[in-house]
């Protein structure tokens, strides 16, 4: 479904990933984790559209998106939930969720995606009219993810979609990513809440300064007390 082959991406003369090769399969949610700083978020971010690489391509579903304009990632079918949410606090939840079908195909659809993200998401039935800027951390990110579903990706980049919210919110957002992949969505997640991320995740792989120092099943990594220790934090 989605193919990296040899990505280097850069700002400016500092080199963020090198040689960032990777296959992803159609339904399958793959786990990036590895210590700050090791180019998680640029990785997704280079997927998205937002950082052009230096050099490498990037394949989805056997077309070539490398040198696609920004905004075209989308029409590829390529969403992405970014670190900090981002989402237009003066406007109401239901402004944020339309923003994400603004493109023809989702537009068309946008009823019957609402439908499906209130049911992912039953607590945000009674805010739609209320300024995103007003709801809580864990309902904000619940908003941030329902737009990125509105546009109806068949990928979905989740950046550190735990990042301060309670455990028990973690704790039933990792469920809601678990239902959305169970729906055949393709997700790239990236996030430091390792163990439980790991659990629900089919495969995982560690960055270490820009590379991929290894790869393979949740289980199996976390079997390997070189991975545990020094790159996953458990």
């Amino acid at each position: 479904m989605l193919e990296l082959h040899d990505l280097t991406v850069a700002y400016g003369q500092a080199r963020a990933l090198w040689g960032v090769s990777l296959q992803v399969k159609a339904g399958e949610l793959l786990c990036v984790v590895g210590p700050n700083g090791a180019g998680k978020t640029t990785l997704v971010n280079t997927l998205a559209g937002i950082l052009r690489p230096l050099s490498g391509r990037i394949v989805i579903e056997g077309r070539d998106i490398t040198h696609l304009q920004p905004h075209r990632f989308c029409e590829a079918g390529i969403a992405l939930v970014p670190e900090g949410r981002r989402l237009f606090t003066g406007m109401t939840v239901a402004e944020n969720l339309d923003v994400g079908s603004v493109l023809p195909a989702a537009k068309a659809k946008r009823r019957e995606s609402l439908d499906a993200v209130l049911a992912l998401f039953p607590a945000l039935k009674a805010r739609l009219d209320a300024p995103a800027g007003e709801l809580s951390g864990g309902q904000q990110q619940m908003v941030a993810i329902g737009r990125a579903l509105m546009a109806r990706p068949r990928l979905l980049l989740l950046d550190e979609p735990s990042l301060g919210l309670s455990p028990l919110i973690v704790a039933d957002m990792f469920a809601a990513v678990g239902k959305i992949s169970a729906s055949g969505i393709t997700i790239v997640l990236v996030e430091q809440n390792v163990a439980t991320a790991m659990r629900i995740s089919h495969r995982a792989c560690v960055l270490e300064l820009g590379r991929i120092v290894a790869e393979g099943a949740p289980d199996d990594l976390l079997k390997r007390p070189e991975i545990r220790q020094a790159y996953l934090g458990v």
